[in-house]
C-alpha cells in the first residue's frame, strides 16, 4: 500500500481527519446510542432480526471461537496484548509510536465505560458468558477496533488494515454470537474505537510518518 503522508499531505489531513473522520464517527455512536435509550433501551428491529438469526444456528462448532475471542479480548490477556506490541515498539525505538498507541489504547476503555454507565443498556437475555452490566457501547469491539486502526496508522501496510478489519468484524459477530451484545452495541464499539484512534493520530501524524520513514529508510 504506497504512503500518501508527504509533509503536505500529511499536514491537510491531520487537520482535516478529526472533524471529518472522528467526528463523524462519534456523531454515529452518539446518534445510535439515543436512538438506543429513546427507545427504553430495547432492541430494535435490526437487534432482534440479528439476534434471531443467532440463535437459530448456534452449535458447538461456532460457540469455540467465539469463547476463544471473548477469552482474547476481555481479561488479563486484552491487557498483555497491547503491552507485548507497546514493547515491541520501544525496543524499535518508536517511540512517537509507542506513545500514540498507548493513548488511544487507555482513552478507548475509560469512554466505553463512561458510556455504559449513562446508557445503562440490558444485555441480551441469551448471554453464554459472564459480563459486567451496560451493554452499549462493546468494549470488546471498541478495544479491537482501536487496536487495528492503531497498528494501521503505525505500520501502514495493507496486510495489516486487511487482518485488522478481520478481526474487527469477527470480534463483533463473536460478541453477538455469544449474546453478550446486540449487534447495535458492537456497532457503535466499533465507530468509537475508530473515533479515538483517529483523534489521536491527527496531531502526531507528521511526527509518526517521519519516523516510520526514517527506520524503513534505515533498514
Amino acid at each position: 500500500m504506497s504512503d500518501p503522508q508527504s509533509p503536505a499531505v500529511t499536514r491537510k489531513i491531520s487537520r482535516r481527519w478529526p472533524v471529518l473522520s472522528a467526528g463523524v464517527a462519534i456523531a454515529a455512536a452518539v446518534v445510535l446510542g439515543l436512538i438506543i435509550f429513546v427507545r427504553g433501551n430495547v432492541p430494535i428491529e435490526a437487534d432482534a432480526e440479528w439476534m434471531e438469526e443467532i440463535l437459530e444456528h448456534r452449535s458447538p462448532f461456532w460457540e469455540v471461537p467465539s469463547l476463544v475471542m471473548n477469552y482474547v479480548g476481555g481479561g488479563w490477556v486484552s491487557f498483555a496484548i497491547p503491552l507485548a506490541i507497546l514493547a515491541v515498539l520501544l525496543v524499535m525505538r518508536r517511540f512517537w509510536a509507542a506513545l500514540f498507541f498507548t493513548v488511544a489504547m487507555a482513552i478507548s476503555p475509560l469512554l466505553v465505560q463512561l458510556l455504559k454507565g449513562l446508557f445503562d443498556r440490558p444485555r441480551p437475555e441469551d448471554i453464554l458468558v459472564a459480563a459486567d452490566l451496560g451493554s452499549f457501547p462493546s468494549g470488546h469491539s471498541a478495544n479491537a477496533a482501536t487496536l487495528a486502526v492503531a497498528l494501521g496508522f503505525i505500520l501502514w501496510r495493507t496486510w495489516v488494515w486487511v487482518a485488522g478489519a478481520v478481526w474487527v468484524i469477527a470480534m463483533m459477530i463473536s460478541r453477538t454470537y455469544l449474546g453478550a451484545h446486540w449487534i447495535t452495541d458492537t456497532i457503535g464499539g466499533a465507530l468509537l474505537g475508530i473515533a479515538v484512534v483517529v483523534i489521536v493520530w491527527a496531531p502526531l501524524a507528521e511526527k509518526l510518518r517521519v519516523e516510520r520513514t526514517s527506520r524503513e529508510a534505515g533498514r
